[in-house]
């Protein structure tokens, strides 16, 4: 375990020098807001999209994965959710919690963290669970959100929730790299290169902007933002390792690169969402910044579990 610790370190380590920047004012919220568009709009599409181009539609989906991922990842957003409605809260609030247990910093974090780690082997079960998160979990966000204040769900709704996904440029890569590696074209190797480059920037990039991203979260909620966190990062990969490991059996492989996926810290965008529609912003911001904090020591445990290294 000790040298997974030592490979996950760095990758937390530029996370800190990011923190340290943001608290420090060296990179001001906007400066950080515009780093993270690059990374977002740029930098992590260019990666996407050459890993999918360069895969055949074999090699990414496997529908007895995206089953155990999502069987696991239900059954925590049902935990959450019941202990949510337990308290009391509303539709919404309940929901927000819910997408705090079960949506993990994939993109940002575990496609770069991941592949470094398991090798370009591990791309296309990790592309398989970011788009099993943002297709399925981030569309029900809305519908609940939505939903529980209308007290219906309206054909408005369902635009938003498709054009969320067409604005997403993760989503967007993901399927333009599929499409071109459904048709079999060759990757003209000026534009490979471009994207290789471009793509680089992703990981480091990815990383910094957490940290900065951090730098303005706030410790409130501290008890309810423990119990998100400890959903995040133990509930769900034990669910998901349920999913994968006895329901819906996969290779040891994509199974080990499905559970680390699993067991990543609360992802900011759920922090986005929260404050863009006023539920429990608050919570959200503690609960990454708890999950962040505690993934530098779970993060590894779980790889070296599930590796048995």
């Amino acid at each position: 375990m000790v040298e997974i610790f030592i490979r996950t370190l760095p990758f937390f380590a530029i996370i800190g020098l990011g923190y340290w920047a943001g608290r420090s004012r060296f990179f001001t919220e906007e400066a950080t807001s515009y780093l993270t568009k690059f990374v977002f709009y740029f930098a992590l599409s260019a990666m996407i999209f050459r890993f999918a181009a360069n895969l055949s539609f074999a090699e990414v989906f496997n529908g007895r994965l995206v089953l155990g991922y999502l069987w696991g990842t239900a059954f925590v957003y049902g935990i959450a959710t019941a202990v949510a409605f337990l308290r009391g809260l509303d539709v919404p609030t309940a929901g927000i919690e819910a997408q705090c247990v079960a949506i993990g910093n994939v993109g940002f974090l575990g496609l770069p963290m991941l592949s470094l780690l398991f090798g370009e082997a591990a791309i296309g079960p990790v592309m398989l669970v970011l788009t099993t998160d943002l297709v399925v979990f981030s569309s029900l966000i809305v519908m609940l959100i939505n939903g529980g204040r209308d007290g219906r769900l309206k054909l408005s709704t369902l635009r938003l929730m498709g054009m969320g996904l067409l604005r997403n440029p993760m989503i967007v890569s993901i399927v333009l790299g599929m499409l071109w590696s459904a048709l079999e074209l060759p990757v003209p190797e000026p534009l490979n290169a471009f994207l290789s480059i471009l793509g680089g920037a992703a990981t480091p990039g990815a990383l910094f902007a957490i940290g900065a991203s951090l730098a303005s979260k706030s410790a409130e909620r501290v008890q309810v933002a423990a119990w998100l966190s400890f959903g995040k990062l133990v509930l769900h990969p034990a669910a998901v390792a349920l999913g994968v490991l006895v329901l819906f059996p996969l290779d040891a492989f994509s199974a080990s690169v499905v559970i680390a996926s699993a067991a990543l810290p609360v992802a900011g965008n759920v922090y986005m969402l929260a404050q863009h529609y006023g539920v429990a912003p608050h919570r959200v911001s503690a609960a990454i910044l708890l999950s962040t904090m505690a993934s530098i020591l779970t993060v590894p445990v779980v790889i070296a579990w599930i590796t048995g290294a």
